[in-house]
């Protein structure tokens, strides 16, 4: 038991496994890391790709700049070199990456230089490493080059250090997921001599880089950061391979970071110090950011902030989130235990002592409360500190003017009201009116008003009504504290007011919000077919968002647009590569994002349960989403992807139960023809045997014998043949009987006599009325189906007479045959009317095709007519088919 127990832990990793799947269906990224330029990534790689060419290996390159190095250069003889993009750019022309080209020629392995390099304006991606990972994506094996200071999170640090901003940056995931990291390194000291030498820029490039960025200090300290990175690189591939294989090792510690961040701009920093603890104790790290439930603070500046500190923790390898909550340190907690954080990142600014005494910092209260977990703070650099935007931004000048006039409104008539009770009647409390009027401020026109109308009701208040009057001067004491209590009860009053207003308007725009999706979710959950909810879910985007929205689904192997708001949308080459991108790869493109940015729409994919079902596009005309629109958006292209996907799913049960119904409908037929053919047949074929190999030795008796096998069982075929085409003719909807005057009493006889030459010896008693009307119809197909009815109470009513009536019934005609077999079960009346429908005899065999009362059932409703099967219970056996015909107008008439 033991060993056993010892086999199961030293299972393989099943989400390394899983990642060693996926990487073996992508191409792989070889990325040659140096700590600067010249230290020879390029030239390492070109004499790499040489030997392999040597090899036989399939080497192309895509793109490699020698910066006129003369060294590097000659290594590109021999090699392929793939065609450049020209590209027309401010004015110039500029040769690029061909990417398209590189996934036509699908090279084994194919050298992208300068991974940190930045697209021109049309290109597809906006930047390098997603051509990369393009091609990655296709199979191909791509090397590449990158200095360490173009690293996203080493950004800000490396401009600490060499006092240089670099502009060309890379996200961390990009070297994170490299399946190979190679350092090429060269001493600081020979670097810088290779630079005075020519060797790494021209002669008056290099005195300034030396004079700037190569300094032996700066190189040092970058030598030291792409040690350090290739060393994590390298240890996160160890722990991966023992992952793989089970193998006890030196496992990660199981750290993980939870990053608080906000719109100030001390977030960004957080970020990256965050990334760089993250990488250096190999842990997981999940960005997050908090807003107050209770109002809405955010501009559309500070949550275009918060989006680009998302797509920054993002790029380098974080998950983000957002939290809705009033209590920062308790939400903080909470999502910390939720996700097994072990420590909390937070960035704080330096605060008065004015503010340490009044209030407690969230870092404080989170040190003091955060039992277990480690908290790492954040300060900025330099002096006087990066003060962080307050959490209600100051009013505009504009929101101010209409703030006074909104406290002057109430202000002056609470003012002319008090004068004039104070003409009639001297009170003491008359402070209370202006009371009021801070309170209606606040209500109609927030906070701003509340505390202007409240500076103006105590200043109102003095000159109007404390002694002396008519005076900003206040003589009794006591007078002096009541204004100044007034004061603070009015200001605390008018905030509550305030508050309450701003909570109530957030209530009434999430309640529409919610109402509206309420609403829609109501619609979509009615709707049974696919374009009905497309055309559901434009018009609701189109409402909520105001912008131009195109839905689009797969038809007939390409995408196409089904619906449209406005109808005249219309979308160029641009937009429409865009879309199908964002099809195939199950990821955003096009506007905003890093696929073919320049598209005027971004595209979405609508990912149902089972595999994307459509592509929404939103027009971007300038602004961004804010937040609650983005969780509308959200919301209703989840709705609207589950809407689609359950009626594709419904429309496939639709053709899969045709086709089980045909599959049975095949089944139940070639069933049918291998019996009822094969049977006459054979019967027929040892008739004729018979009679051509003993036909002269065998008595007349016995020759006719063998001719009335092979007359009856022809007409058995002949039957059976006739009745397929007469189905045939049902269902193609040829049918198209005759409108005669037909005398039902004429056609039953006819059938009767034709059913007793059929099976003689079968008694079959008959009762026609005297009063029958002629009907209209067709006789031939009247006398097919009573033959048909009686064929099969020859078969199924035992040996008991079989009873043919005919009567009228008010203004119809009916027809029924009776026979005295055991019976249909209720449930099974209406079914013995379908195709291939046949009961079985004692003995467990089913005689007949199964076709002859679902030809009755058609025949007689072309005539318009009806049948049905009766099977009555009193007797408990026995089976009366009735068919119901109406006697034309001008029979009844004769017959009156």
């Amino acid at each position: 038991m033991a060993d056993d127990d010892r086999r199961d832990e030293r299972r393989p990793d099943p989400d390394a496994l899983l990642a060693l799947a996926e990487k073996d269906r992508r191409g792989k990224l070889t990325v040659f890391l140096g700590a600067a330029p010249g230290v020879g990534k390029t030239y390492a790689m070109l004499s790499r790709a040489r030997r392999l060419k040597a090899d036989g290996v399939d080497v192309v390159v895509g793109l490699v700049e020698t910066h006129g190095r003369g060294e590097t250069a000659a290594l590109l003889d021999g090699l392929e070199i793939l065609p450049r993009r020209r590209v027309a750019h401010r004015g110039r022309m500029l040769e690029e990456f061909d990417l398209d080209a590189a996934l036509a020629r699908r090279p084994r392995i194919v050298i992208v230089d300068e991974l940190a390099h930045s697209n021109p304006e049309d290109s597809r991606h906006p930047k390098r490493h997603q051509d990369i990972e393009e091609l990655i994506s296709a199979g191909i094996d791509v090397w590449t080059a990158l200095n360490i200071q173009h690293l996203e999170s080493l950004a800000d640090l490396v401009a600490q250090i060499t006092g240089v901003t670099v502009r060309e940056r890379v996200p961390d995931v990009v070297l994170k997921r490299a399946d190979e990291v190679l350092l090429v390194d060269l001493a600081p000291s020979e670097l810088i001599e290779r630079l005075k030498d020519g060797k790494v820029y021209l002669p008056e490039s290099a005195n300034r880089a030396v004079d700037r960025f190569f300094r032996l200090g700066n190189l040092t300290a970058l030598r030291e950061l792409a040690l350090r990175r290739t060393a994590d690189r390298v240890d996160d591939q160890m722990v991966d391979y023992l992952k793989q294989n089970a193998i006890d090792g030196p496992w990660a510690t199981g750290e993980r970071l939870l990053v608080c961040v906000g719109s100030d701009l001390l977030s960004e920093k957080v970020v990256r110090v965050a990334s760089r603890l993250a990488s250096g104790l190999n842990a997981p790290w999940l960005v997050v950011s908090i807003e107050r439930a209770d109002r809405e603070v955010e501009t559309p500046e500070r949550l275009q902030r918060i989006e680009t500190l998302f797509r920054l923790a993002e790029q380098l390898g974080a998950e983000t989130r957002r939290v809705v909550g009033n209590d920062f340190v308790e939400e903080i907690l909470k999502l910390a235990r939720r996700e097994h954080a072990t420590q909390i990142v937070i960035g704080t600014r330096k605060r008065s002592r004015w503010q340490k005494l009044v209030s407690r910092s969230l870092p404080d209260a989170l040190a003091r409360e955060a039992s277990g977990l480690g908290v790492h703070i954040v300060t900025p650099e330099g002096s006087p500190p990066e003060r962080a935007r307050p959490s209600v931004s100051l009013p505009r000048a504009s929101a101010l003017r209409q703030s006074a006039i909104w406290a002057l409104g109430f202000v002056a008539p609470t003012t002319v009201v008090g004068k004039g009770i104070d003409v009639f009647v001297e009170l003491p409390n008359i402070s209370l009116l202006f009371l009021l009027a801070v309170l209606g401020a606040s209500v109609v026109g927030g906070y701003a008003s509340a505390f202007l109308a409240a500076i103006l009701s105590a200043l109102a208040y003095n000159f109007f009504f404390i002694d002396p009057r008519h005076t900003f001067t206040i003589a009794a004491p006591h007078e002096v504290f009541a204004l100044f209590v007034f004061l603070a009860v009015a200001i605390i009053a008018g905030g509550l007011a305030s508050r309450i207003r701003e909570q109530a308007e957030v209530a009434r725009i999430r309640a529409a919000a919610l109402q509206s999706l309420y609403d829609f979710s109501r619609k979509l959950a009615t709707t049974a077919k696919g374009d009905d909810a497309i055309w559901l879910a434009v018009s609701q985007l189109q409402a909520s968002l105001k912008r131009k929205v195109v839905l689009l689904v797969p038809r007939k192997g390409d995408l196409a647009v089904t619906a449209a708001w406005p109808p005249d949308t219309e979308l160029d080459v641009t937009d429409m590569t865009a879309a199908r991108w964002t099809h195939d790869k199950r990821e955003p493109a096009g506007h905003g994002t890093g696929t073919l940015p320049n598209s005027r729409f971004e595209f979405r994919p609508l990912l149902g349960p089972h595999g994307i079902v459509g592509v929404c596009g939103i027009e971007h005309s300038g602004a961004s989403l804010d937040l609650n629109a983005e969780r509308s958006l959200t919301a209703i292209l989840d709705q609207t992807a589950i809407a689609l996907d359950r009626a594709r799913l419904a429309d496939e049960t639709v053709e899969q139960a045709a086709r089980l119904e045909g599959e049975r409908y095949r089944e139940a037929l070639l069933s049918s023809i291998s019996h009822d053919l094969r049977t006459p047949l054979a019967t027929i074929t040892g008739a004729v045997t018979g009679l051509r190999q003993l036909g002269g030795r065998m008595t007349q008796e016995n020759r006719d014998d063998l001719l009335q096998s092979i007359e009856e069982e022809s007409g058995r075929m002949s039957r059976f043949v006739a009745n397929l085409l007469d189905m045939t003719r049902i269902e193609a909807g040829t049918l198209k009987p005759k409108q005669d005057w037909v005398d039902i009493a004429d056609v039953v006889q006819s059938a009767v006599e034709r059913t007793r030459k059929h099976a003689p010896g079968r008694i079959i008693e008959t009762g026609i009325a005297a009063d029958l009307p002629l009907i209209r119809g067709d006789s031939v197909l009247i006398g097919q189906v009573l033959f048909n009815l009686l064929d099969n109470a020859v078969k199924y009513g035992g040996e008991e007479p079989i009873n043919v009536y005919a009567r009228r019934d008010g203004r119809d005609v009916l027809i029924s045959v009776t026979d005295q077999g055991k019976g249909i079960p209720p449930e099974d009346l209406d079914r013995i009317f379908e195709k291939f429908y046949r009961r079985g005899k004692p003995d467990g065999r089913a005689p007949g095709t199964g076709l002859g009362l679902s030809i009755a059932r058609g025949f007689v409703e072309a005539m318009g007519g009806k049948i049905h099967a009766e099977s009555p219970a009193l007797k408990k056996r026995g089976t009366r088919i009735v068919m119901r015909f109406p006697a034309s107008s001008e029979a009844r008439d004769d017959v009156r």
